[in-house]
């Protein structure tokens, strides 16, 4: 039987992670993060598909490894299994006696094609939580339709509200389809344990990516009922608060936030602009936002009179809420995220380190515990099979 050592909240669970490239990694990651053990079972060969995705760095001996499974594949075990194969069926199923969670992200009905199919291992397991994230959940007339970022985005509606006013649908930067995925099985997978705390069993837990998408829509969905208007792109503005977006200054870009009217006053104070608070078009909110054209111009005629760190400096003395545009060479120097251990060293395998993302659950007095780097493919396969006992 496996045992985990490990710290953390959910130290103790030992998760068996089927899953690959994206939206389940991301999943187990947070769960490893937490404390869980996860087992990642890769298909031997090439292992995740994410392996074989850049950026790519050479490793001791000159082979090309893979900083995009890097970033999200710490703190896991790898072991190969073929899981058509008797013999190494043998070996997971011994790896499922010990497990509390198995996650999985294959088209769905794959895993009952495999024999292991929810009715299976809820009867043969009554303990096991299992998590499918799927792109289009397991029921519905898409269930069997692959799906990759890009398409949940634009099938979700996330896709047709980003973008510059009056241009293209634009992705959003990150493969948010995939990340919101990955955080809501995270989410339902603690909710599991706990029901399981009381109940005594598992439950089978059903996450789609093009879901997860729609729960993202915040007031785009609402907008489209109450106004009668389908949303589209308007740029970095915000739809029902203004003045809140990017704004230009004499030597580059910064953000702007005022939520309410003390605020929206404050700001004129700052750019001495203080005649327009009365003036009938930025009165209210919701006249600033009619005519949110008129009030940008003049924000930023008043703008380009210093440059971003002055303007920030009298900002903050003022209490408007504002931020630079970063930029990643920005983010990885400014001292906030560097304070709060956001950047975390990540050794690779030729002996060199990268900054990688850490997880930004911090619990009050606990002391982090150091992440281990990215299995490399099998290479926890003896150390597992001896304490499986095979």
């Amino acid at each position: 039987m496996l045992s985990s050592t490990k710290n953390g909240p959910l130290s103790g669970l030992i998760v068996i992670d089927l899953t690959r490239i994206l939206a389940g990694p991301y999943c187990s990651m947070i769960l490893a993060d937490l404390g869980a053990r996860v087992i990642k079972v890769e298909m031997p060969g090439n292992g995740d598909d994410a392996r074989q995705v850049g950026p790519f760095y050479k490793g001791l001996n000159g082979e090309k490894n893979s900083a995009y499974f890097l970033s999200i594949n710490r703190n896991k075990e790898s072991i190969a299994l073929n899981l058509k194969s008797p013999e190494d069926k043998l070996i997971f199923d011994k790896l499922l006696l010990s497990a509390d969670i198995l996650i999985e992200n294959y088209t769905p009905g794959t895993i009952e094609k495999l024999g292991y199919g929810w009715d299976f291992l809820n009867k043969t397991y009554p303990k096991l939580i299992l998590a499918s994230i799927s792109g289009f959940g397991q029921t519905g007339p898409y269930r069997e339709l692959p799906a990759y970022d890009m398409v949940v985005q634009a099938m979700g509606g996330i896709l047709s509200i980003t973008g510059e006013e009056g241009g293209r649908p634009t992705r959003v930067g990150v493969s948010i389809g995939d990340l919101a995925a990955g955080m809501f099985g995270a989410i339902g997978v603690q909710a599991a344990i706990i029901e399981r705390n009381k109940t005594g069993r598992g439950k089978h837990l059903d996450i789609s990516m093009l879901d997860s998408q729609v729960a993202l829509l915040e007031n785009a969905l609402s907008r489209y009922q109450i106004e009668g208007k389908i949303p589209e792109p308007i740029g970095s503005r915000h739809p029902s608060i203004t003045p809140f977006g990017v704004f230009k200054a004499k030597d580059g870009f910064l953000v702007l936030a005022a939520g309410n009217n003390a605020v929206f006053q404050k700001l004129c104070d700052a750019i001495n602009q203080t005649e327009i608070i009365n003036d009938h078009r930025f009165v209210s909110n919701e006249s600033r936002c009619i005519n949110h054209v008129d009030l940008k111009t003049i924000i930023e005629k008043s703008l380009m009179e210093r440059g971003v760190q002055e303007w920030m400096m009298i900002f903050k003395a003022q209490g408007v809420p504002v931020g630079p545009l970063n930029d990643l060479s920005d983010v990885v120097k400014d001292p906030q995220i560097n304070a709060r251990g956001m950047l975390i060293d990540t050794l690779l395998s030729n002996g060199e380190k990268i900054l990688t993302a850490a997880s930004p659950v911090k619990f009050i007095g606990d002391e982090p515990f150091a992440p281990s780097p990215a299995p490399k493919l099998d290479e926890h396969r003896l150390s597992l099979l001896k304490e499986l006992g095979l």
